[in-house]
């Protein structure tokens, strides 16, 4: 958070009328007045640009080139229909504007370049939505793993490049994919009860240095009653960690060696909020029981300045602020954002190779893709 009043607040635009734009990014950009500024908003129709506009309070466009010349923005959020994702971020690229995307920053391999390049011609900054890294219990983790405490990092489960390390260089997948009829029953999403199909995805991708990632995916875990569970997963050289939780409600279990080499010691993790009863979020803190590194703290950036008087958000807003502030440190400090346009393609990538060894009958894939080979 900018805490230089010298510092003037980045310019935003919203660009796409889906729905985080209304409930997720208007509030949240307004809830950082010293970083960024909301201007205006862009849709595709009168109907829809009009409804956000005067939702948020701010002129609303169909045309991106007028948006520009009266607002002023520095930076657009692209929240568009999911296939869109790509051609209207491009689009906000080509109009001078640095963008953060929604995730996947493209489905096409190609489009992706496209993006990229437009980017680095111009020298504007991306950076993607890809929040879950971001996350406070996440992020604690991934301090931990940073002091050296778990060792080397052999094998990482869901959110796996993070805990591997952004720079591990995925070099070959497997994949397997599968449809499965489900019993009917409530859609929280659709919010509608009827049958169901699953789409069920799974990866091996082994890593450069010998590193394994395992994927698993399903496309009615967010919502659905028959697929409550969430979990992540490390195994280290020195220990391991797994959350298991059901939505939202995640219990973190992780462990070093305990001193006579027999049994797994537990690291306590704490949520440090403002007030003993609660409040908005301050800290988390692992206590290790290693005498080295006894205590690791990560420090929640978007703590109230004044006790009190501040935003609570819950984690996942958390993450998606983290990612908008990765941008406006780019823009204001001309750096590299911390996850990027990159490590989104790469993602998607090893998506598109679970896919393609899947339809191969679960034959390896070698990356990098040949981009030519993009399906329509």
């Amino acid at each position: 958070m900018n805490l230089d009043q010298g510092l003037q607040p980045i310019r935003v635009a919203i660009i796409g009328t889906a729905a985080r734009s209304s409930y997720l990014y208007g509030p949240m950009l307004k809830a950082l007045p010293g970083d960024v500024n909301l201007v205006s908003v862009w849709g595709r129709t009168l109907e829809s640009a009009k409804k956000l506009g005067e939702g948020l309070g701010v002129p609303w466009y169909t045309e991106i080139e007028k948006l520009i010349k009266e607002t002023g923005p520095q930076i657009g959020i692209v929240c568009v229909a999911y296939h869109a994702n790509g051609a209207v971020g491009l689009m906000a690229i080509e109009h001078g504007l640095h963008v953060l995307f929604e995730t996947p920053i493209a489905h096409k391999l190609s489009e992706a370049d496209a993006i990229i390049r437009a980017a680095r011609q111009r020298g504007l900054k991306v950076e993607v939505a890809e929040q879950f890294h971001r996350r406070p219990l996440e992020q604690l983790k991934l301090k931990l793993i940073e002091s050296g405490l778990f060792g080397q990092v052999y094998h990482g489960v869901s959110v796996l490049r993070s805990y591997l390390g952004f720079d591990a260089k995925p070099v070959q997948v497997v994949g397997a994919m599968q449809h499965n009829h489900l019993m009917p029953h409530w859609s929280r999403l659709a919010g509608e009860f009827g049958p169901r199909e699953e789409l069920q995805e799974h990866g091996i991708i082994t890593f450069e240095d010998g590193q394994l990632g395992i994927f698993h995916w399903t496309d009615v875990g967010y919502d659905s009653a028959l697929r409550w569970w969430r979990s992540s997963r490390f195994l280290a050289e020195k220990g391991m960690g797994i959350s298991v939780g059901i939505g939202i409600d995640i219990d973190e279990q992780l462990t070093l060696l305990s001193p006579d080499g027999q049994a797994p010691l537990f690291i306590t993790i704490e949520r440090q909020f403002e007030r003993v009863d609660g409040g908005a979020l301050v800290a988390m803190i692992a206590h290790t029981g290693n005498p080295e590194h006894p205590t690791v703290r990560w420090e929640n950036p978007f703590k109230p300045a004044i006790k009190g008087h501040g935003i609570q958000w819950h984690d996942d807003e958390i993450g998606v602020a983290g990612c908008l502030m990765s941008l406006v440190n780019a823009v204001r400090n001309d750096t590299v954002p911390t996850y990027g346009a990159e490590q989104a393609r790469l993602d998607q990538e090893i998506v598109l190779a679970i896919q393609k060894s899947a339809k191969g009958n679960g034959i390896p894939v070698r990356l990098p893709l040949d981009t030519s080979e993009d399906e329509a």
